[in-house]
């Protein structure tokens, strides 16, 4: 059986969300083609629960990120190399690791839970970064996972101290003449003295440089990163910023989050705690991080308000759909998957939407909201960043399509969200993942379902 890495992305797919039944174009359930048997592949141990899957793109070759293990398969799904990664005495209160530092917590058998799998094509190897010891990572050799670097002496090699395997999302910038880049985001727990929310960082040709994962730009005052005020965490208790999926598109870096905010309801004069999808916006060049734009983000039906973000993968338009929409076949699409609501995030409702957004459309909002901030109106809109609303300053300048902020009106928030362009919509089985791609001009998408269901 021979297929391209493209389709075999969709065999992993499949097999991932253990699809059961399939929908035709009407909605009716077929049941699945007696001589098309999906290939499946079932892990060596109970705890070893798959987090993480990537397809390297140029052999076929599956990379499979499980509690305590690393799996590399073949593209029918036969194991070529295991690598272990836990557990381990640890304990998440012990900062820095015991493995730096003695620490006087107690030590238990702990499980290393797989946060983040990246391929990093230029230097053929893996980032594989686990739960164990906050949040470290390992850089093995794609070919057969031997491991070529461990970082884990400086405070920076710690990426996050939570455990969920939904945490952290990373995005590498690469360049040919100069080391890469890699943006890391991830929710802090309640930890933003010990972990920035976003940052970049070096990732150096030597696995075992000692300015791996270090800091793009850092000095006693500005660094390149984001990191949360403890001052916010005295408005919303229990703040943080969930990153759901993350690209890179022309000259920035885009992240997809939803983040709890503070509102008061129409005629109410208390506020409740409600959660707001939000995409983040940086430019690949920015070491100081000034411009951090975010924007809201969300979809409506019918009356019907979609707002907590579940899944989002980035696309091109494909001549048909960008004939519809009055792009070209080659602009970018961000198609999304939105569940009814804003209030639950840990359980969203049933009903949900599949909506896509121009992102070219998002950049020209960003922009009116940049010329409009360095023209003096308003104030940064940021609230939980800057603890309270600074007004915005007016400065000469032109701002076109690739503006990068200045060391004034940053980090910026935009007021007004961005509606999406609702195609589909699921009452009863919530739509949790969604990948596209553009095949004979047509643009396509596959969505998973929380019942274990795929609709093409």
């Amino acid at each position: 059986l021979i297929m391209s890495p493209t389709m075999w992305k969709w065999t992993c797919l499949v097999s991932h969300l253990l699809l059961s039944t399939t929908v035709s174009p009407l909605g009716r359930q077929q049941p699945p083609h007696p001589k098309r048997p999906f290939i499946t592949f079932t892990g060596e141990q109970a705890e070893g629960n798959f987090n993480h899957l990537v397809v390297d793109e140029r052999t076929g070759h599956i990379y499979l990120g499980a509690v305590n293990r690393i799996y590399k398969l073949s593209s029918d799904l036969k194991v070529l190399v295991t690598h272990e990664t836990g557990p381990d005495d640890d304990n998440p209160k012990c900062y820095p690791p015991r493995i730096v530092q003695t620490c006087n917590e107690p030590l238990t058998p702990t499980n290393n839970v797989n946060k983040m799998l990246l391929i990093d094509y230029k230097e053929n190897r893996l980032i594989a970064c686990g739960s164990l010891y906050q949040g470290i990572c390992k850089l093995l050799r794609l070919d057969d996972l031997f491991k070529l670097g461990e970082p884990f002496h400086k405070k920076e090699h710690y990426l996050s101290g939570v455990n969920e395997s939904g945490s952290v999302f990373g995005v590498i910038v690469s360049y040919s003449n100069m080391d890469d880049k890699l943006f890391i985001a991830t929710a802090v727990d309640g930890k933003p003295e010990y972990f920035p929310t976003i940052s970049s960082r070096k990732l150096t040709k030597n696995s075992e440089a000692d300015g791996m994962f270090a800091y793009v730009f850092h000095d006693e005052f500005v660094a390149s990163m984001i990191k949360i005020p403890s001052d916010t965490f005295t408005i919303i208790p229990d703040f943080d910023i969930y990153y759901i999926y993350g690209f890179s598109s022309g000259n920035f870096v885009y992240f997809l989050t939803l983040q709890p905010e503070m509102i008061s309801p129409p005629g109410s004069t208390t506020k409740e705690q409600v959660y707001t999808s939000k995409l983040v916006r940086l430019c690949k060049e920015d070491t100081a991080f000034n411009s951090y734009v975010e924007v809201p983000i969300g979809c409506e039906k019918n009356g019907v308000e979609y707002r907590l973000l579940q899944a989002a993968y980035l696309s091109k338009a494909g001549a048909i759909l960008a004939r519809s929409l009055d792009v070209g076949p080659e602009d970018d699409i961000l198609f999304t998957v939105f569940s009814k609501g804003q209030k639950r995030k840990m359980k969203s409702l049933d009903e949900s939407a599949l909506c896509i957004f121009v992102l070219k459309n998002i950049n020209d909002r960003i922009k009116d909201r940049l010329q409009s901030c360095y023209r003096g109106e308003g104030t940064l809109d940021l609230a939980w960043l800057k603890v309270k609303d600074i007004p915005c300053s007016s400065a000469l300048l032109t701002i076109d399509d690739n503006f990068c902020g200045l060391d004034m009106n940053a980090p910026l928030g935009v007021s007004s969200m961005v509606r999406g362009l609702p195609i589909f919509t699921e009452d009863g089985d919530r739509m949790t993942s969604v990948i596209a791609y553009v095949y004979k001009n047509h643009s396509l998408a596959f969505v998973g379902t929380k019942s274990g269901k795929l609709k093409k």
